[in-house]
């Protein structure tokens, strides 16, 4: 089984944006289990209520973004707005980029014409394109407000 990027990954369901966000929270620290997240990101006594939000996919509104902090990748709000056709660009800084930002753009619009030849081809399905496609155009989208951006920077905290 390949490695999902989670960068570029859009979860096809509720159910499935919040497994990913506990799968990725347990990726990046091996403590955080269910019952850590549900107690001291989204403030829950116990695990109980997490596990049946989980199971049927309704996690209040209020709970999203702290439950998303846990992994520190927007799954549920992408989710969301993937659901309604748009897309998440992160908000640019209007900084100079560095040649790893080019490169990384590089790879991702590659990745993008790549899957579009896989399924053009018949080697790949209609989600993963759409999703490398959708990555694509999130990440040059963030470099045109970037340089959009470029006159008036943001402060730096």
């Amino acid at each position: 089984m390949t490695r999902r990027n989670w960068k570029s990954w859009v979860p096809r369901s509720p159910v499935e944006a919040m497994e990913g966000v506990v799968e990725l929270a347990f990726i990046k620290d091996s403590s955080r289990v269910i019952k850590r997240i549900a107690c001291e990101f989204i403030g829950q006594h116990d695990a109980g209520p997490l596990y049946k939000w989980m199971s049927n996919g309704r996690l209040p509104l209020c709970l999203i973004l702290p439950f998303e902090k846990a992994c520190g990748v927007p799954l549920i709000t992408r989710y969301l707005a993937a659901a309604n056709g748009k897309m998440l660009v992160d908000i640019p800084t209007g900084r100079n980029c560095k040649a790893k930002d080019v490169q990384q753009l590089q790879t991702v619009l590659n990745d993008s014409v790549g899957a579009l030849l896989a399924f053009s081809a018949g080697d790949q399905d209609a989600d993963e394109t759409l999703d490398s496609l959708r990555a694509g155009l999130e990440s040059l989208a963030w470099h045109h407000g970037n340089v959009q951006q470029h006159a008036q920077p943001q402060l730096e905290f």
